[in-house]
């Protein structure tokens, strides 16, 4: 079981844990330049919108078509991108310094202007429930151009780190007239980018088809086309990997890796930034699906911290990791794995005590327990129905009937934006620790950006003060420092059970000579390179 294990920054270095049999790509001569790449993801577009949503689904597919000023790479390292260069003129002011020679798909210059475009587009122009990048924009004052290559970027306060938010933030052109709308952009208007692929083809949540941009200002990419299938089942990505169908399958199932191998199957994998958990509703005062023993409706349970902490105690998060993940994965206990900047050393997970947890369960009122629906994705992330099972499993000790519920995850998503759902798994990646604290435990404010991903309503205003102190830091071990106590504080109030940070594990066929693993979990065909012949 692995609880609190270190996380090494090295393990986030290019990570190719390739697994070769039957062949020795060294010894062969470089084929011909391969045609199609033919890709079985999970990853379901439901929007051609760059900034309709902050989901790794449009992150990672529309990153083939557009790009960002800067780059976060395998190492979460900031890198220049369609910026060459930043630094900040003041606490409040920033200037980047743009790329020259690149240009959009349709051979229009990329220039300032199109950075001020995207900026307003985000932070004016798109509103709830689309805008998922607006957490990320809110801070800006004003957004202008002294020259076409410099944008100088004035904000309300202190945002140290500005250079990140713009690691995920595609850039688009700027049209004649006004804003392009997410309807405008679904209805079959081609997306314009300055990336390494053109946009072909799309059926939404089914398929994507690009065909490589030889006309791309940085390394020519490896495949003249790119076929992306949406495949939700885990089963039937690996079924589609195994018979040839697919070259590349992502998020395979742990459980299947070493069938996989034994087909001839190659395995990259790599620890992901990011967190898997169960958040609460904690805002209504009855909650769907949540009764008393017997069926009758009871007021939340979940508004009492006794409660979450009970439950918390409870999880065996040991068996998630050791047997539905297949050891591809670190036990949690905050958002990030221990030992990456902002987390705190004092936060490990420990094993279940549910002699204790039942003490807390009596204490807040609940000897005998209650009944709950525990709501989750199915085929989203690895093993996510399983480990509702294992979830509910564990709470039944203490005397908590948890039934799972995994649906879709569109299903799922819908239903938990309309409040079908009184306690939920979920999971989230993110570019820092505090962005993830920013967007999933901060109390929801629009005018901050604040609490996007807090579906469970949370409020701490301790909590909500120590991170926006945090954030006004500039040196850089001082506000790790001042994350790592903001999450001890949230942390001991329990508004989410910090689950696991899995593997991100990919599968690979014999057209493929070696896949590069991202900690964000980013399915590209740039990360695929052909096999020799």
């Amino acid at each position: 079981m692995k609880l609190g294990n270190p996380f090494r920054a090295r393990l986030l270095s290019a990570f190719l844990i390739s697994i070769s049999l039957g062949f020795a790509p060294s010894t062969l001569a470089q084929a011909q330049e391969p045609e199609e790449l033919r890709i079985a993801t999970s990853y379901k577009l439901m929007t051609l919108d760059p900034h309709y949503a902050n989901l790794n689904e449009n992150t990672s597919l529309l990153s083939h078509i557009y790009e960002r000023l800067v780059y976060q790479d395998e190492n979460l390292e900031l890198k220049p991108g369609l910026a060459i260069s930043w630094r900040p003129l003041s606490d409040t002011r920033w200037e980047f310094k743009l790329r020259d020679n690149v240009r959009f798909h349709d051979g229009s210059e990329f220039r300032a202007d199109d950075v001020v475009y995207t900026i307003e587009r985000i932070r004016d122009f798109l509103k709830p429930p689309s805008g998922g990048f607006r957490s990320y924009m809110s801070g800006i004052k004003s957004v202008s151009s002294s020259d076409p290559l410099t944008v100088v970027i004035e904000t309300n306060d202190a945002v140290p780190n500005l250079p990140l938010f713009f690691s995920s933030i595609f850039v688009m052109n700027r049209p004649v007239q006004g804003f392009e709308t997410t309807e405008d952009l679904n209805a079959g208007h081609s997306p314009v980018g300055t990336g390494p692929y053109r946009f072909e083809s799309w059926s939404s949540g089914e398929s994507l088809r690009l065909v490589r941009n030889d006309d791309y200002w940085g390394e020519k990419p490896a495949w003249l086309k790119v076929a992306f299938r949406v495949i939700e089942s885990p089963a039937a990505r690996v079924a589609a990997l195994s018979t040839g169908e697919a070259d590349v399958a992502d998020a395979i199932p742990a459980r299947d890796v070493a069938s996989l191998k034994h087909r001839g199957a190659r395995i990259a994998s790599v620890g992901a930034a990011r967190v898997n958990f169960v958040q609460f509703d904690v805002s209504r005062e009855t909650l769907p699906g949540v009764t008393g023993q017997a069926g009758e409706p009871i007021a939340n349970p979940f508004k009492n911290p006794l409660v979450r902490q009970a439950l918390a105690m409870a999880t065996d998060r040991g068996i998630l990791v050791d047997k539905i993940l297949a050891g591809y994965g670190t036990a949690a206990a905050q958002v990030f794995p221990n030992g990456l900047p902002g987390t705190s050393a004092k936060l490990l997970p420990v094993p279940p005590n549910y002699q204790e947890a039942k003490a807390l369960l009596s204490k807040a009122g609940f000897p005998d327990g209650f009944n709950l629906v525990l709501a989750g994705p199915a085929g989203r992330y690895p093993g996510d129905a399983e480990s509702l099972q294992a979830i509910a499993q564990s709470w039944a000790r203490i005397g908590v009937n948890a039934q799972p519920s995994a649906a879709p995850f569109s299903v799922f998503n819908t239903k938990r934006a309309a409040g079908d759902y009184g306690v939920w798994y979920g999971g989230t990646s993110g570019e820092a620790v505090d962005i993830i604290l920013h967007t999933l435990l901060a109390s929801p404010n629009p005018e901050r950006g604040t609490g996007a991903l807090n579906f469970g309503k949370y409020q701490n205003v301790a909590f909500d003060a120590m991170l926006a102190k945090a954030e006004s830091i500039q040196e850089w071990p001082k506000r790790n420092q001042a994350l790592a106590e903001a999450t001890e504080l949230v942390m001991a109030d329990q508004p989410i059970i910090p689950l696991y940070h899995f593997h991100h594990i990919v599968g690979f066929g014999p057209r493929i000579g070696s896949y590069v693993m991202h900690p964000r979990g980013w399915t590209t065909a740039m990360q695929t390179l052909a096999a020799m012949e």
